[in-house]
């Protein structure tokens, strides 16, 4: 396969080259900010972040970046400049044939996705998380360890699914919403803000 350059050498990038190993890329190289920075789960990080440009028409790109701002505008750049995004599954995950998985995508170890959810561009769906049937997903959310979304779920753009929460079936949660580690969300959430607790409210 490819050459897969992945921007970020964080503890996400190492778990996103891990599954790309398993996915049977071959060369996985870095680009990370930090110049002291020279490796990460094994392999070299060999430029700056920006260096996007210098790997030809053939490498393929990953954003393993967790801040949804970040991510989005660096993966606008790597667009702009006629760059082609990978979507990483581990091999160990469950995604149903219905799914649509956007490009820049991640699923990771023991997530399930179920028929007919709609992911947007660079989500990810951490380790062990669910989303379920006829979730619709925006650009850039992350749905984090352990977190469930039940069925037909509406999530906005940019919002974080803390650790360990849990969506109940049929609710809507607009973008821009940080929802805390453990939080159970019971009701729409219409305004975008930090939302935590059991059920969750704003604080």
């Amino acid at each position: 396969m490819k050459t897969l350059i992945i921007i970020g050498g964080s503890g996400h990038g190492k778990v996103c080259a891990d599954i790309a190993e398993l996915m049977g890329y071959k060369e996985i190289l870095f680009l990370d900010n930090d110049e002291s920075l020279r490796e990460c789960g094994g392999h070299r990080v060999v430029g700056h972040g920006d260096d996007i440009s210098s790997f030809g028409p053939d490498a393929e790109y990953f954003v393993a970046i967790g801040n949804a701002e970040t991510r989005a505008k660096v993966t606008a750049r790597i667009l702009e400049q006629g760059g082609r995004l990978a979507t990483l599954v581990h091999t160990s995950a469950v995604v149903a044939g219905s799914t649509r998985l956007g490009e820049g995508s991640t699923v990771m170890a023991g997530a399930v996705i179920n028929p007919d959810a709609v992911l947007g561009r660079g989500c990810i769906v951490n380790t062990a998380a669910s989303v379920d049937h006829d979730c619709n997903i925006g650009d850039f959310v992350h749905v984090a360890v352990g977190a469930h979304l039940c069925g037909t779920v509406s999530v906005g753009e940019g919002t974080w699914i803390g650790a360990g929460a849990t969506v109940s079936n049929n609710v809507s949660i607009c973008e821009g919403v940080m929802l805390g580690a453990g939080a159970v969300v019971v009701r729409d959430i219409t305004e975008p803000g930090t939302y935590v607790g059991v059920p969750a409210r704003r604080i």
